[in-house]
């Protein structure tokens, strides 16, 4: 991992989130020969610069604003920066949210991660790392089914380029990460705060969590991996993340956690399943052959690829919906595209923009 790292220089997208900031911090410590940080969002981007200025003084950072559905700016960005190595973690990540804006979604976790990609392999980049989610696996979600064509783009670009020498795409797929922005966990403490209830959505829904710097340290790891390893070619790097935990066990170890009892002090509340949720996720897909590796918490799942030159033409058409806002094509281009995406096509349709 160290020699994957140190003295070269880096590049992460989406910097300033949970998942991005925690690499950059991680990949500052090793001692890259340099880190930018790539972020769309002004505040993040700012926090994520002053904390590796304080750790980190010596560090060669380059913050850049810039979003990655800019294709002209990503280019140049790559281009002129000139990384080895690119971890890309910008993407949008809340399930509801992205069930209301799929055209959002699909501009920002699929046009995005493939403005990236093509940036990598036209600017000679090493290696690129795509962040992904269980939430990818038999997608119930627009979020899922954008991060699912995410993971297929990189996958053919990893197959196609692996025999001439190209950029090497290493796609790294795990669940919930604890604390990270949106999630349950910080969730139940604000409702907590301010005196309940704590508001569960299925009584039996369970998510696998692991913590951020856990989750960030199997991602280096994957990493260093898949840079050298021919045998990892298209495939998926998942993570172990144990077993699942039930929501409705993690609200009441949180009411406990803060000295008072469940149901008597602070009340919990079941809401019903929020737009796009499943009620429990999985890692691998039936097809996705479970493969292990040389790395404890690293299991490789076999590669369902497609086929790249017909991805690209599909995936200019679902541009094209996604940017005129033609949420009924874009969704329609989904479901198409990513055949086990299922479930609420038609709901969805009446609640997006």
């Amino acid at each position: 991992m160290r020699a994957l790292v140190t003295g070269r220089r880096v590049l992460v997208t989406g910097a300033g989130g949970t998942i991005g900031s925690e690499l950059a911090r991680q990949i500052a410590d090793i001692g890259p020969a340099s880190l930018a940080l790539f972020d769309s969002s002004e505040y993040q981007l700012y926090e994520i610069d002053m904390a590796l200025a304080n750790a980190h003084p010596e560090l060669d950072r380059r913050p850049i604003l810039g979003d990655v559905r800019d294709r002209g700016r990503v280019e140049d960005v790559i281009a002129h920066e000139k990384p080895e190595l690119v971890f890309h973690a910008a993407a949008l990540k809340h399930v509801p949210m992205v069930e209301r804006n799929p055209n959002e979604g699909v501009l920002t976790n699929v046009i995005g991660t493939r403005n990236v990609a093509d940036a990598c392999r036209a600017a000679g980049v090493r290696l690129m790392v795509q962040i992904s989610t269980d939430k990818a696996v038999n997608p119930a979600n627009v979020m899922g089914a954008t991060k699912r064509l995410a993971e297929g783009y990189c996958q053919a670009l990893d197959k196609a380029g692996r025999a001439k020498g190209e950029t090497r795409f290493v796609v790294v797929r795990f669940g919930n990460v604890l604390g990270s922005t949106g999630s349950v966990v910080p969730l139940f403490q604000r409702q907590l705060a301010a005196g309940g209830p704590l508001t569960v959505t299925d009584p039996n829904m369970t998510r696998y969590f692991m913590t951020v710097r856990e989750a960030v340290e199997l991602v280096l790891q994957a990493s260093a991996l898949g840079d050298t390893d021919n045998e990892t070619e298209g495939r998926i790097f998942v993570l172990d993340m144990g077993e699942p935990v039930k929501i409705l066990d993690l609200a009441h170890q949180i009411i406990r956690l803060a000295g008072m009892q469940p149901d008597k002090d602070i009340a919990i509340e079941i809401i019903g399943p929020r737009p796009g949720e499943k009620t429990h996720e999985v890692l691998l897909h039936d097809a996705e052959k479970a493969v292990p590796t040389a790395c404890e918490g690293l299991t490789l799942a076999a590669p369902r690829t497609m086929d790249l030159a017909l991805m690209s033409r599909t995936i200019d058409e679902l541009e094209q919906s996604a940017r005129a806002r033609n949420t009924n094509r874009t969704l329609t281009s989904l479901h198409a595209m990513v055949p086990e995406f299922t479930n609420g096509s038609d709901d969805r349709k009446a609640a997006a923009q």
